[in-house]
């Protein structure tokens, strides 16, 4: 599939078959992703991938009891059979900052003209866990299978923690993975808004 028939198509899906990715596939995926731009080439994202029965980690920690009882697509969310955790480092980023050929920028260490993470106006890890994220929803629809963001709103401490995902690295979100069941149901804010695009390109101005 062309990128621009994979950006056209892709979309977010919500209900999954359960039945479980080739891992030749989901591995080329993964991979795929990682070669997402990487500022000063620090490479400070990772994944942690939950499949089958693992994913009931993500969903314990991730979500709570009341929650998965009244939200209805939570039922097909659950079953997919991959749940892909996109985690960034911002010591990374900050000690790759710290370097000769980055250290006049001031966003290194706190020793070096009064960086470390708080100095960064946008940092850049999670800009680089956004690429990664964003290739790998492309490379699923290529693969002609569905996916769904899943943005980090609780639990990411002990989610991170029972993973055994190193101090300090921060969860930017996960990715559901797998065959959609077609019991999907098309979301409402896709009412919300003009088409992609309108009204959100200026040209030598705003």
């Amino acid at each position: 599939m062309e990128v621009t028939e994979a950006i056209r198509r892709r979309h977010m899906v919500r209900s999954f078959a359960a039945d479980p990715i080739d891992p030749a596939v989901l591995d080329r995926l993964l991979e795929s992703s990682l070669r997402g731009p990487s500022a000063g080439n620090t490479r400070g994202v990772a994944w942690v991938v939950l499949q089958g029965e693992e994913t009931a980690t993500y969903w314990d920690r991730a979500t709570t009891a009341a929650w998965r009882s009244r939200a209805p697509r939570y039922p097909g969310l659950s079953r997919a059979p991959v749940i892909a955790l996109s985690v960034c480092s911002p010591a990374a980023y900050v000690e790759r900052y710290s370097e000769a050929d980055k250290v006049g920028s001031g966003l290194g260490s706190l020793e070096s003209a009064g960086g470390g993470d708080e100095a960064w106006p946008v940092p850049y890890w999670y800009g680089d866990a956004a690429f990664c994220t964003m290739l790998l929803l492309l490379g699923v629809t290529a693969a002609g299978l569905g996916a769904a963001f899943l943005g980090n709103f609780r639990g990411e401490e002990p989610l991170l923690g029972a993973l055994g995902v190193p101090p300090g690295w921060r969860l930017f979100g996960a990715v559901a993975i797998g065959r959609p069941d077609g019991g999907d149901h098309r979301s409402p804010s896709l009412d919300r808004r003009p088409a992609p695009g309108a009204g959100s390109i200026h040209r030598s101005r705003w």
